[in-house]
């Protein structure tokens, strides 16, 4: 089967990866969507656990106050450089997950955060959209520590 330019590039709209890794995914899924997301999925997993011993000697702290200004978020986000730590996409993440923290509440720890559904795409969780990122991004990235806060 033919791979389209317009598969990968829709492809890679939704998900960040890269070209590359696009078209291998479709490729293997055969021009099926759904089965190469799922594909992209277990890369990142993969990717993410090559990456699990680097040090993690950066990261943003982001917040989320929610609009009746009755509870909010700290999230201290880590990665391995700065310049990853400056990244859009990085920065974006760690308000992501503030947001999910404030709007779902009830995790006492990273642990318990990381598998919950991501509030914005119920498809994956947290540890997930974690993985997905790493992928894109290229270096590992962690939770290092939250405090959700409410009045």
């Amino acid at each position: 089967m033919e791979i389209s330019l317009e598969q990968i590039k829709t492809l890679r709209e939704e998900t960040g990866v890269s070209i590359g890794k696009c078209k291998e995914a479709l490729v293997e899924a055969n021009g099926d969507m759904e089965k190469a997301r799922e594909l992209l999925r277990d890369i990142s997993a993969k990717a993410a656990a090559k990456k699990s011993d680097r040090e993690l000697a950066a990261g943003v702290i982001q917040s989320y106050i929610h609009n009746n200004n009755n509870t909010g978020t700290l999230v201290k986000l880590s990665c391995e450089t700065d310049y990853v730590a400056r990244n859009e996409d990085f920065i974006a993440l760690a308000q992501d997950i503030a947001l999910h923290i404030t709007a779902m509440g009830g995790a006492e720890s990273v642990e318990e955060l990381l598998s919950q559904p991501f509030i914005k795409n119920p498809e994956i969780t947290i540890a997930q959209l974690i993985e997905e990122a790493v992928l894109k991004i290229g270096e590992r990235i962690e939770i290092s520590d939250f405090v959700n806060l409410s009045v």
